[in-house]
């Protein structure tokens, strides 16, 4: 089963805040297991091959996602909250890439893997909700009425109200139409 994974947060930090559906009726969790995680980091693009994920970092993908849902939409983030990103943006692991020499004397790149891939993603996602943080950039709640998705408005006057067009400002702009042929 192919999950409903959304990507049109701006950034993979909202990305990952938008594993939680459903906020404004209680949340719909899309991130169910390990499983679920390693297919949404593939998916993402944070992760070339599919990780084996432990139920730890399961639970620490979860807890740095609420995380950034409150530093970005509250206007006073708690330290509690700062020193997750802050701790896990630390655990990045910077690998240097390496050179190859082939058997016929041309180089190559090689950028070794990460020994702990998973807590590497999650370390580039809490680094990326820093720099947002910490941006002019405004982050959004969708307006539809029962989405709340998160994301970036770049839009050229920054008045942005729904996630995508396709998701949900087509059906506000029908419901509008149909509203007003009614009357």
């Amino acid at each position: 089963m192919e999950a409903d994974w959304s990507f049109e947060g701006g950034r993979p930090c909202l990305d990952l805040v938008n594993t939680l559906r459903d906020r404004l009726f209680g949340g719909r969790e899309l991130l169910t297991d390990t499983g679920a995680l390693a297919d949404w980091l593939l998916a993402a693009g944070l992760l070339g091959n599919r990780p084996r994920v432990r139920a730890a970092e399961l639970l620490a993908a979860r807890e740095l996602r609420e995380a950034i849902d409150r530093l970005l939409t509250t206007p006073r983030p708690s330290n509690a909250d700062t020193r997750l990103l802050n701790d896990t943006a630390a655990g990045t692991e910077l690998l240097p890439p390496r050179l190859h020499r082939r058997p016929d004397g041309t180089l190559r790149r090689e950028t070794p893997r990460p020994r702990e891939p998973v807590r590497t993603a999650l370390a580039a996602v809490a680094a990326d909700a820093i720099e947002l943080a910490t941006s002019e950039i405004r982050v959004r709640i969708c307006a539809g009425e029962d989405c709340a998705l998160r994301f970036v408005d770049s839009s050229p006057k920054r008045n942005r109200q729904w996630c995508s067009m396709a998701r949900c400002g087509n059906r506000a702009k029908a419901r509008a139409h149909y509203q007003r042929h009614r009357q």
